[in-house]
This record gives structure tokens, sequence and C-alpha cells, in this order.
């Protein structure tokens, strides 16, 4: 049985080295091919006003880079974001069968189905927020519109900050936050994600309605559009940290296997997160300017950063959810905490470990002269001592004398204890 469980693990854990191999591959990928192909979006076809190869003659100009042959960025992201997305779509599908058919059984208890169906519908949310990500980057693929700019500005910002809500909340749910568990879960993450909700539509409001302006924007405007979203995702990483450098004390290893992967995958997905936001903000703020390439290559770049912050999120954090809600919920359910090697602050108390033979209560022991009786081998009666009064023995009693309480007559309003004492109180 023993082997079977660290067979168990040591599979998981080649799937999970597999799977942040796979992550890396993609990123890779997309650096590479961003790279090589973005020099040739600044000299090809769009700028001389040409039909690019691939495109339709009767095809509008900001639709060039979804069939533009020579710059291949474009084709590239939208196969992988469509692949993330059919991904995203099933596993969120998934989860809500999942959460109807199994938490919706009436022999499932009621903790159980708080525990069950928070957890599906905060994986749930990410899971749609994760789709989104892999949605958006083709509003930045179609060139800059009225209609593709107020979608770039709320769902940006929106969707990240859900998904970065989704991870804090679950960060703290795992660090055993009261004010997150059960439905609090996906309440709190709802509320976080609200905060850039109101954010993004109240720029849109004072841009697009109070001063009758298009809907337009500089690169250094769209990223201070984020800096809440930057926040969330700071506060997310350090309570990963937190998290990470924070023990488990399950008994079993398999539950402290789930217990380190909790704590190391989130706090993964969110550096590598966060080292993407980092190079998509410098260039897009300062580095194409350096190079020359600004703005051809400001849609290329966060469309790029969209798709492998997206896979990022689904592979470090989308899987293992949706494998923690799935079979994580049955592995973590029952363990025993072990408390080896804790100290506790009653420790040094005198005779707290001795052995204890039933004789401590003096109220159940035989009577001293019932044991010298049985040392002279007079074979008397055991004489008992009340369990409530140790001070005389039930010997002692005399049944003929009177021992209740006399109860007091108040007939005497006046005096009401006259004739109990006998005499009048002065």
């Amino acid at each position: 049985m023993e082997f079977m469980k660290k067979r168990y693990i040591y599979s998981h854990m080649d799937l999970q080295n597999k799977t942040h191999f796979f992550l890396l591959i993609i990123i890779i990928i997309i650096l590479a091919l961003s790279g090589g192909t973005l020099g040739q979006n600044s000299t090809g076809s769009n700028s001389t006003g040409s039909v690019p190869f691939g495109c339709g003659s009767g095809l509008s100009p900001e639709y060039y880079y979804l069939c533009d042959l020579h710059s291949v960025w474009g084709i590239v992201v939208q196969a992988l974001t469509v692949l993330g997305f059919l991904i995203s779509l099933a596993l969120l599908l998934g989860v809500l069968l999942w959460c109807v058919c199994v938490c919706g059984l009436s022999r499932c208890g009621t903790r159980s189905k708080l525990v069950h169906g928070s957890a599906c519908v905060s994986t749930a949310l990410f899971l749609l927020a994760v789709a989104g990500i892999f949605a958006l980057p083709y509003a930045f693929i179609v060139g800059l519109t009225t209609r593709t700019c107020p979608v770039r500005v709320f769902l940006f910002g929106v969707l990240f900050s859900l998904a970065f809500a989704c991870l804090l909340a679950r960060t703290l749910v795992v660090l055993g936050w009261r004010m997150c568990e059960g439905w609090a879960e996906p309440c709190v993450a709802i509320a976080l994600a609200l905060v850039q909700v109101v954010i993004a539509v109240e720029w849109l409001l004072v841009v697009l309605v109070r001063d009758g302006l298009p809907c337009s924007y500089s690169q250094e405007e769209f990223v201070m559009l984020q800096i809440y979203v930057m926040v969330l995702l700071a506060i997310a990483m350090v309570m990963s940290l937190c998290l990470l450098s924070r023990g488990t004390m399950y008994s079993s290893q398999l539950a402290q296997y789930y217990g380190r992967l909790q704590g190391a995958l989130p706090c993964l997905t969110l550096l590598l997160s966060a080292a993407i936001w980092v190079v998509w903000i410098t260039l897009l703020t300062w580095g194409n300017r350096k190079i020359g390439r600004r703005p051809v290559w400001d849609d290329p770049v966060i469309s790029i950063a969209l798709t492998a912050n997206g896979w990022v999120l689904l592979l470090g954090h989308g899987l293992n959810q949706v494998r923690f809600v799935f079979c994580g919920q049955r592995v973590l359910k029952n363990q025993t905490p072990d408390f080896t090697g804790w100290t506790s602050s009653m420790g040094d108390m005198p005779g707290l470990h001795n052995h204890k033979d039933g004789t401590d209560n003096l109220g159940y022991q035989h009577d001293r002269k019932d044991k010298k009786g049985k040392g002279k081998g007079k074979g008397e009666e055991p004489v008992l001592r009340s369990p409530y009064d140790t001070s005389f023995s039930m010997t002692e009693i005399d049944p003929d004398k009177d021992y209740t309480i006399p109860r007091p007559q108040t007939t005497n309003m006046k005096q009401p204890y006259d004739d109990y004492y006998g005499r009048r109180l002065s």
C-alpha cells in the first residue's frame, strides 16, 4: 500500500514537471516567433498601403494582421489563443457540470456542499477570466478603432483583476483565513474585481460622455489604468510566498504533496505573471520608443503578453485547481494533523506525564481502617468515603439524628429571624 502511494505521488510530480516544461516551451515559441516577425512587420506591406499576401483585396486594413502571412505573429497568436480558449471553455463546462451533478446531490452533507460549491464557483470564475484573456488578443490584433478601444480599456484590466483576485482568495483560504472560507471565497474575488470595473467605467464615462472625445489612449495612460491590477498581483504574490514558506502538517505523504502543490503552483504562477507584466510594460512605455518601433510594436507586444500570461494562468493554476476540485478534496479529507516536534506551554507541569492508576480521587478509596484491618486479617467490611466530601466516613453518620436543615418561618414579616434564633435581633 505504501509503495502504491509513493508511485502515485511520483506520477503526479512527473506530470507537473511535464506541465512546467510545456509552459516554458510555449513561452519560448511565442517570444521567438514574435521577435522574428515583428521586424518584418515594421517594413511589411502595411507601410506601403498594398494588400498583404494572404488577405483579400476588399478587406479593411485594420484586419490585415489576421491574415498577413508575412507578419506571422498574428497567425501564431491566433492559433495559441484559440487552443487556450477551447481548453479553458472545456474545463469551465466540466467544472460546472461536476458542481451540478455532485454538489447538488441531497446525500452530500451541508459542510461538504459548502466546501465543494465554493471551490467550484471560484474555479469557474478563474477559468472564465482565463478564457476571456485568451479571447482578448483579437481586440489588439485588429487595429485600434472606436469599437475595439472600449473593449481594450475595459476588459484588459477587468479580466486580469478577476484572475488575480481568484488567486488571492484561494491563497487566503489555504492560509486559513476565516473571512475567506466557504462562499466568502468567490464573493471576495468578485468584490476585488469590481473595483477595476469601476475604474474602467469611470474612465470611459469621463472620456466618451463628459468630454465627448473619441476613444483613444496613450501608452502611459493605458498602463496607469492597470495600477490596481498590479497592486492585486503584488499582494497575491506576497501571500503566495507566505504560503510557500509555511510548512504543511498532514500525516499522509499524499496530503503533504497536495499541500506543497497548493503553495508552490500559485507562487510560481504569480511570479511568471509578474515577469510578463514587467516585460510588456517596459516595452510599451520605454523599449519600443528607444528602439524606434513605436507604435508598430505596441499592439503586438500586448497581444503576445496576453497569450503568454493566459497560458501561464491556465497551466500554472487552472489545471491544478480543476484537479483539486475533482479529486483533491477526497485526498485531504479525514487527514489527521501530525504534531511531531510540536511543544506545549504546559509541558513542564509536574506530574503531567505520570502514569495514572485510577486512585487519584480519594473519594473512591477505601478507608485507612479497612486497609489496616485487611493487613491484620480481620476481614472487616470496607468503609467507603463519600465522593463529594472526604472529611468524614459514612459509618460516622447516626441514623437516629436529624441532619436536615430547618426551613425559616416567614410569618413574622417585621422580624423574620426571631423564631429561628429564639430571641429578638438587636
